[in-house]
């Protein structure tokens, strides 16, 4: 039977094929000089809404918030910490990416450099964050949940998903590929 974090590390799958656009933007940009505004926008969105709203709600509302009522050892309290400060980090850097893209587009050059820092600090983030939250993290942590909890999980996180429709931003990173 799968268990939820499963479904997580699925989501994985689409955020790394974002990065990897995003990685391949950034070489554009220091190649040509020019910013492509569509995929920054996108960029943008997809880690606002798919990778914070979408993937981060069900690993912060749903699973941490499990754990939160669990006796963690003190390796796993640590992690599950450091993981919520990378989703902060990753959300701050989302924030200053929007706005320096938006100073860029007004005319303001001399913000190219911070698009291009956010952009960089959003491509080393992710890949490391992912690999932490996949190989140290998600499936040690489930054993700290009976099965019928974990049933439980899985049944919150399709109710989530309801809400959502993740098609729309695969169809967007096929389109970008």
């Amino acid at each position: 039977m799968p268990l939820p974090v499963d479904v997580l590390i699925e989501e994985h799958k689409l955020i790394i094929q974002a990065i990897s656009i995003i990685d391949k933007e950034i070489t554009r940009i220091e190649t040509q000089a020019v910013v492509d505004q569509n995929v920054v926008s996108t960029t943008v969105d997809f880690l606002r809404t798919y990778a914070d709203r979408f993937h981060h709600g069900k690993e912060e509302g749903i699973l941490f918030k499990g754990l939160s009522q669990k006796k963690l050892s003190e390796q796993d309290h640590q992690v599950m910490t450091e993981l919520v400060m990378e989703h902060a980090f990753a959300r701050r850097t989302v924030k200053a990416l929007e706005t320096a893209k938006e100073n860029y587009f007004l005319g303001k050059k001399e913000a190219l450099k911070e698009l291009l820092e956010s952009l960089k600090a959003l491509v080393k983030l992710y890949p490391e964050h992912i690999k932490k939250e996949d190989t140290r993290f998600f499936y040690p942590c489930m054993e700290y949940f009976s099965e019928a909890e974990r049933q439980n999980m899985m049944a919150s996180f399709l109710t989530f998903n309801q809400n959502f429709t993740d098609k729309r931003y695969k169809q967007i990173i096929d389109l970008l590929h």
